[in-house]
């Protein structure tokens, strides 16, 4: 089985900073790719970033290209996501999510999800 633990949400104000991270484990853990996906209260499911786990090739949603950054090491099997002037659209529990099985870095393809953390940010 694989479990994903995020930490790292909180309450920052507009143009504030936070790093998200992923603690990724369990004995089948053998990533293909991860991705940060974020929902918000009443909308549905968001892309952010995905990252491919062996060559590290990034992607991200136009919404936060520019802002976020995401990365992994791959050591500790952990993924991060450095979030840089953060807007009050950005307030969502954002998920990471790991792909197994190869293909698009996208939620439909996500193979398991970690809980969420809540990233509030106020004006």
């Amino acid at each position: 089985q694989v479990q994903l633990v995020e930490s790292g949400g909180g309450l920052v104000q507009a143009g504030g900073s936070l790093r998200l991270s992923c603690a990724a484990s369990g004995r089948t853990f053998n990533p293909y790719g991860m991705a940060w996906v974020r929902q918000a209260p009443g909308k549905e499911q968001e892309f952010v970033a995905a990252i491919t786990w062996i060559d590290g090739v990034t992607t991200y949603a136009h919404s936060v290209k520019g802002r976020f950054t995401i990365s992994r090491d791959n050591a500790k099997n952990t993924l991060y996501l450095q979030m840089n002037s953060l807007e009050p659209e950005d307030t969502a529990v954002y998920y990471c999510a790991v792909n197994q099985r190869g293909g698009a870095l996208l939620p439909r393809n996500m193979d398991h999800w970690g809980s969420g953390t809540l990233v509030t940010v106020s004006l």
